[in-house]
């Protein structure tokens, strides 16, 4: 059976990956913005409307960040809701 690592991990080792996560969501996010611009407005340009689904199966790509921000996040709320 896999192990939960987060549950390994301290709240400082939680916090200090909850922000390396987010740093680098915001900093893919951003270079995926300008991607998908530059592939829709070559879309329009060339004609070629298929670049639009690649544009749109693109985003996809940052979902697997987005559920483990919220396993972490998750997590340090249940050790928070702990100790209170």
């Amino acid at each position: 059976m896999k192990t939960n690592k987060l549950s390994e991990l301290s709240i400082e080792e939680l916090e200090s990956k909850k922000k390396m996560v987010l740093s680098a969501i915001i900093g893919l996010g951003i270079v995926m913005i300008i991607a998908c611009c530059l592939l829709f407005y070559f879309a329009m340009m060339s004609k070629n409307f298929a670049l639009i689904a690649v544009v749109i199966g693109s985003t996809l790509t940052l979902m697997p960040s987005f559920i483990s921000i919220g396993q972490i996040n998750a997590e340090i709320k249940s050790r928070k809701s702990k100790y209170l």
